[in-house]
């Protein structure tokens, strides 16, 4: 599951493509839901390193990224089978985010699989 799927039909590209098709409730900067999106379009294109390699440099501009951290959760869990680096990132958002359901629940599954060892 991607976070910010995009919802588009050829009459709306045009209007929609200036702002974000989801509710930017952490403020994003225009070049933060670029990068996202960006980041978002390599995943489902199975182009992993480069999404890792969009999302790490917008957690190194700023750490507290909370959607930048919970995809990289995502793409280390699910694409990589990382569940401990999973673990990690999804630890930091709820460091910044105690209530934040997606981190943990995702958390909690991955701390499973490391249990079924």
């Amino acid at each position: 599951m991607l976070f910010f799927k995009k919802f588009q039909t050829p009459s709306l590209a045009c209007t929609i493509m200036a702002s974000p098709r989801w509710k930017n409730t952490y403020s994003l900067s225009p070049e933060q839901i670029t990068q996202l999106e960006e980041a978002e379009d390599k995943i489902e294109s199975m182009e992993i390193s480069e999404a890792e390699e969009i999302l790490l440099s917008m957690i190194k501009f700023d750490s507290k990224c909370i959607p930048a951290l919970n995809v990289l959760g995502h793409l280390n869990g699910r694409h990589l089978s990382d569940f401990e680096i999973a673990i990690e990132y999804y630890d930091k958002v709820l460091l910044l985010e105690p209530e934040n359901a997606w981190a943990r629940d995702e958390r909690r599954r991955y701390r499973r699989y490391l249990d079924y060892d």
